[in-house]
């Protein structure tokens, strides 16, 4: 008996089925079988269940001779269903990479409940993915079970059938079935959760909802969507079977009423000629069923009484002054910004009248996501050597309350932000300044930059659609044109920059700002480092830091950590950073609460990490410039180079494995990668001659005064002759712990660490 049975219905899915069914058969749990569904569809879907059946024994294939709905269609496929839980899934949407696995480990840390709901996101056409509402609804309950009548509030989860795991022989014995017709899963939704002894809630996210284009039957408006209110009918009519069912009424009813309305007010699904009809039928249902005694929620009670009263003609009033009074928002939104535009621009000209102040210097970072990067750096070596030019931090509001105390800021178009645009001095920023900064004669401009370019920058980026897109390149160089000083790391960015900016600044040839602590650091830092991340004693710490990818949308990831922690064993920590440009991922967060990885995203400095570990796995992030101050073993996993080299254009070749390209060990495969750590590979001979040259050309100025250099010749105006120079950064210690396949060192030997014997 497998464990699972996915049932997948198939009608008019062609274009969308092959990509549902790799992501079921392509999860790394393979207990399972997949029943398609073909509902007699006139496309091409059957013919591709067939294909997949004819190659994949898990998958069976049943032809239904007339279209028979989705609701019937699931219910043929349950039928013929033999794992211990079912699952249904559309044959449009997917399963999430490792999905059947998380929800495998949580039925059994549940006990193996009647019902295990998780959760889901949609994605739409247009690309953008948002995930659900109840996360945290459904992480409350951790690994505890309940029934709706200990937990009322499981019934305000989103009552689709495809967002729960259901027990067979639970959902056999109590008899539940879809009803034909349209809005078919709230009745059988909600009925197994009324009648489960035992609901268990994953807050991880499983199913991928897509929203397409055209085609999806709830952004059909027409008669068919009167189809909700025999389904409910069918619900009540289960409710009366079982008596002892009847105390879950008020809340049904509630979210019967509350169904109704939210179809009722939109237009995609009821047309404007049908809704006095469909009001009708919902105050049918509404006197045929209200509980007594039945109070309506605050939030929605007058609503509900319009429709026990049948006021028709107040709902309609209702609803259009509600409309109006959005579009009156919106207008007054739109009026109050253009307006706002004219006063900001008038405060900001007048103020760039009055005199600059020699003694002001603003700051920003990563489009003003806070103190950071390089500008972080140099304002804290300023308050040491020009401690007379005060430093204003811009910040957007979000990122004000993880400032370091005392941090002063302005928020962006804020009064004081105008002010200090129009007076400060000195500008310095890892990016570039809004278009709407007018610099003014004596005003000067630090462009810091956040990385040393592999990737094409500037107009070399001309030629790659995908690096191109939606890029004004004239403005970016009109942007590059208020530049006085252009920080650089190494010869390499200075040549890039000279070429894809060729504008008129300063080449300041100092080394990276937020490097110097990479070159300065102690090995007590780096024991502190590894003991505030948590890293055992004896382990040896791997930080995973992908890059993002202009070619794809969203964080997708490109390594199956579960597969490599692994094969890597208990002796390795991974911790994990992705892209700032990506928010939290929710499979890496589950990796991360099961101990499998730590997901380091969100730490506020990456300069910590690279500190606290052993050696840096990356595909083709600027990371591996900063990490190589620090002498440490740089492994690149870049299953995807070509790709990657083509749509995004590179500077160099980074898997050539010639010296001063390719900073040590490489790898295309996930088994290659682990290879790379288990035979030694990663920090072998080989390896250590590659970092060498690697950091001999890329980190030339990193010797900790890179900042020391900035302050000086920007701040304080001294000439370019008169800076200290740049040296050689000494090899930097690694960090304190016993690594794996090595003993500690002896305290009487010459610091060398010998091998333990096999």
């Amino acid at each position: 008996m497998p464990r699972f049975s996915v049932v997948v219905p198939a009608f008019q899915v062609q274009g969308y089925v092959r990509e549902c069914l790799d992501s079921v058969l392509s999860q790394p749990f393979g207990d399972l079988e997949v029943i398609g569904v073909d509902d007699c569809s006139p496309d091409g879907s059957g013919r591709i269940l067939d294909e997949y059946a004819a190659r994949d024994p898990r998958v069976r294939v049943l032809h239904l001779p007339q279209n028979a709905g989705l609701g019937r269609a699931r219910n043929t496929g349950v039928a013929h269903a033999t794992g211990e839980y079912l699952l249904f899934l559309d044959s449009d949407d997917t399963l999430l990479p490792g999905s059947l696995a998380a929800i495998d480990r949580h039925l059994r840390a549940c006990g193996d409940p009647d019902v295990l709901v998780f959760d889901h996101q949609r994605s739409y056409w247009w690309g953008e993915i948002r995930p659900s509402m109840f996360a945290e609804q459904l992480a409350a309950t951790g690994t505890q079970t309940y029934t709706v009548a200990e937990r009322p509030d499981l019934l305000t989860l989103f009552h689709v059938a495809w967002n729960k795991a259901y027990r067979r022989d639970f959902y056999l014995r109590e008899g539940l079935a879809f009803e034909p017709g349209l809005y078919e899963d709230a009745p059988l939704a909600n009925e197994a959760m009324i009648c489960a002894r035992s609901i268990g809630c994953l807050a991880r996210v499983c199913v991928d909802y897509r929203q397409r284009y055209q085609g999806a039957i709830t952004r059909s408006p027409g008669r068919r969507h009167f189809d909700i209110f025999p389904q409910y009918a069918s619900l009540f009519a289960f409710l009366d079977r079982r008596p002892g069912l009847e105390a879950h009424r008020p809340l049904l009813f509630e979210r019967m009423i509350s169904h109704y309305l939210f179809c009722l007010r939109r237009t995609e699904r009821v047309r404007p000629a049908d809704r006095r009809a469909y009001f009708r039928r919902a105050v049918a249902d509404y006197r045929r069923h209200v509980p007594p005694g039945f109070r309506p929620p605050s939030g929605a009670a007058r609503d509900f009484r319009l429709l026990a009263r049948g006021s028709y003609a107040l709902f309609a009033a209702r609803e259009g002054a509600r409309r109006a009074a959005g579009r009156a928002r919106r207008r007054y939104g739109r009026l109050r910004s253009v307006l706002g535009r004219h006063v900001h621009r008038a405060y900001y000209a007048f103020q760039r009248r009055l005199p600059l102040r020699p003694d002001l210097a603003v700051y920003s970072a990563y489009w003003d996501r806070g103190v950071a990067c390089n500008p972080a750096a140099v304002h804290a070596k300023a308050r040491e050597l020009a401690p007379h030019i005060k430093g204003v931090w811009v910040v957007r509001p979000g990122a004000a309350a993880s400032l370091p105390p005392g941090t002063d800021h302005v928020r962006p178009r804020s009064r004081r932000y105008w002010q200090l645009l129009a007076r400060a001095t000195y500008f310095v920023n890892n990016v570039n300044f809004p278009d709407h900064l007018v610099k003014r004669p004596g005003q000067r401009h630090v462009m810091t930059h956040h990385g040393t370019p592999l990737k094409s920058m500037g107009l070399d980026q001309q030629p790659y659609p995908a690096a191109a897109a939606r890029t004004d390149f004239a403005g970016m160089l009109r942007r590059a044109d208020r530049w006085d000083f252009s920080v650089t790391s190494n010869p390499h960015s200075a040549e890039v920059w000279d070429r894809v900016f060729p504008c008129r600044y300063e080449d300041l040839p100092a080394g990276y700002p937020r490097n110097d602590r990479l070159a300065t650091a102690t090995p007590e830092e780096t024991a502190r480092m590894r003991a505030r991340l948590g890293i055992p004693e004896g382990r040896t710490a791997l930080l995973y830091a992908p890059t993002m990818r202009d070619y794809r949308r969203g964080y997708v990831p490109r390594l199956d950590l579960e597969r490599l922690c692994a094969a890597l064993g208990e002796e390795w920590t991974v911790l994990v950073r992705t892209h700032y440009y990506y928010g939290r991922d929710r499979t890496l967060r589950e990796l991360h609460d099961r101990g499998l990885v730590t997901d380091v995203s969100r730490h506020p400095s990456v300069e910590d990490l690279c500190l606290a570990s052993d050696a840096l796995v990356t595909d083709y992030s600027s990371l591996m410039f900063d990490y190589a101050v620090l002498d440490r073993p740089v492994v690149i996993h870049a299953p995807d180079w070509e790709t990657y080299r083509d749509s995004r254009g590179v500077t160099f070749d980074l898997l050539s494995g010639r010296p001063g390209e390719t900073p040590g060990a490489t790898a295309r495969t996930e088994d290659e990668l682990a290879g790379v750590f288990l035979s030694g590979a990663w920090r072998g001979p080989e390896a250590e001659e590659l970092r060498s040259a690697f950091r001999a050309r890329f980190c030339p100025y990193d010797d900790g005064r890179a900042a020391e250099r900035v302050v000086r010749r920007v701040l304080l105006g001294e000439a370019p002759e008169t800076l200290p120079r740049p040296e050689p950064g000494p090899t930097r210690p690694e960090p304190g712990s016993t690594r794996s396949g090595e003993r500690k060192d002896d305290p009487d030997d010459d610091g060398q660490l010998v091998p333990s014997a096999p």
